[in-house]
């Protein structure tokens, strides 16, 4: 079979889009090969991801788009379609806590992940050798206390991202806040892995939090980057048990494991495109 092309739209909700959106493939040679829709009763909006199978379509991805144009003017559609014979460019970001990356460095190794890493950049050196061994480019770029370091070394990171041009930005644990500028700039590119369960225990140190709390559950949340600090739309969550003998350090090993189970699993949902975004509330079709 020929690398598929996935499908995904959205519009206000109406009758006629399956029919419509699906006879134009299947009139075009094309065969659905995984389909999800969800229509919101709240918000009205209806939502749609198609795998299709190109081999037998009359067209190129480049000819469907243009074809395609009445049905998405007809229904005022959000509407993308990607080729998946190209690979997705994932840039990573980190600071010193490496569980997160060195675990997507061994999914991307191993095949698991399928995407490219153009470069990781870096507040700090420590990972540099580490990084460098997968033949990575790695990008130290200190960011200053003060303000104005911060506005230089943060002009410099989105220098370095334009360069590469990534679709993704994965925050695998870099611990620093991007600038409201850089969170409009790379909306919905920007993911985050968070140490808590969102929207308990935000900013710093939240397993000392949650032990102070007695809480009897922890969980760690992969969500976009926006302006509003750990408050973007949520990509997965999940959850790890806790007692009353645990201590920190418990917590904190606990919570590596769900971090970076959360973390790949958001990522692999966001690069099958299997998320939407309506407001600040995603659709996850599994």
């Amino acid at each position: 079979m020929n690398h598929p092309y996935r499908l995904t739209i959205s519009c206000a909700d109406r009758p006629g889009i399956i029919a419509d959106v699906s006879g134009f493939i299947t009139g075009h040679g094309g065969n659905i090969i995984e389909s999800h829709q969800y229509s919101d009763p709240n918000s009205g909006m209806f939502y749609m991801r198609y795998v299709i199978d190109p081999e037998n379509l009359r067209m190129d991805a480049e000819g469907f788009n243009t074809l395609f144009v009445p049905i998405i003017e007809r229904y005022a559609m959000n509407y993308k379609l990607t080729d998946t014979q190209r690979k997705t460019k994932v840039l990573l970001m980190v600071s010193k806590i490496d569980h997160c990356l060195k675990d997507l460095l061994y999914r991307w190794k191993s095949g698991e992940l399928d995407f490219d890493i153009p470069c990781v950049i870096s507040n700090h050196p420590d990972l540099k050798e580490y990084v460098e061994w997968f033949g990575i480019p790695y990008y130290h770029i200190p960011v200053p206390k003060d303000d104005a370091g911060k506005e230089v070394a943060f002009n410099a990171t989105s220098d370095v991202i334009d360069k590469y041009q990534p679709d993704t930005v994965v925050l695998a644990r870099y611990m620093q806040i991007l600038p409201p500028w850089m969170c409009a700039k790379y909306q919905h590119q920007v993911i985050n892995i968070h140490h808590s369960f969102l929207p308990s225990f935000m900013g710093a140190k939240p397993y000392h939090q949650a032990l102070e709390r007695g809480v009897k559950l922890i969980g760690a949340t992969c969500h976009y980057v926006t302006e509003d600090l750990d408050a973007g739309p949520i990509i997965d969550q999940d959850i790890a048990r806790v007692h009353h003998y645990h201590q920190v350090d418990d917590l904190i090993r606990l919570g590596k494991d769900v971090e970076k189970t959360v973390l790949s699993r958001g990522l692999r949902d966001h690069l099958e495109e299997r998320v939407l975004v309506h407001n600040n509330k995603t659709i996850i079709f599994g």
